[in-house]
């Protein structure tokens, strides 16, 4: 029986064989930046229902980001990304929010996998920093 982190993986890994487009090829190599970035991730497949297959969530002490794709893009939402330092400007989409932040990857973009990893470890950290709080 697969533990529910292979089931995820494999649901990862289907959803890129599935898209077999430029799609594919980048929720790929997003998910290979992730995991470099930070060796701890896991994956998740969350929020399926009729209307959806579900989504590739990455976590590590609570949700780093997701990849999700659409028919234009592929979309990392990163759930605290409002809390984030951004030097390199990586946050293209769901700016006006007060805590999630989006990076929209059009076919042909170049992703800058240093900020990447950079944006990816600082969201790690932000997580663990918080389970690390006393409770009051």
């Amino acid at each position: 029986m697969k533990t529910p982190v292979e089931s995820a993986s494999a649901s990862i890994d289907e959803k890129i064989k599935e898209l077999g487009d430029w799609r594919g090829k980048m929720l790929a190599k997003v998910r290979e930046i992730i995991h470099q970035a930070d060796p701890e991730i896991v994956e998740e497949w969350k929020w399926a229902r009729a209307t959806s297959p579900g989504t590739p969530v990455f976590s590590h002490g609570g949700i780093v980001c997701t990849g999700e794709t659409y028919k234009n893009v592929v979309k990392m939402t990163f759930a605290k990304g409002a809390a984030l330092p951004d030097p390199s400007g990586l946050f293209n989409s769901s700016l006006e929010g007060n805590v999630r932040r989006a990076i929209d990857i059009h076919e042909g973009d170049k992703l800058n996998e240093a900020a990447l990893k950079d944006l990816i470890r600082a969201a790690v950290a932000l997580n663990l920093k918080g389970k690390n709080k006393p409770k009051p």
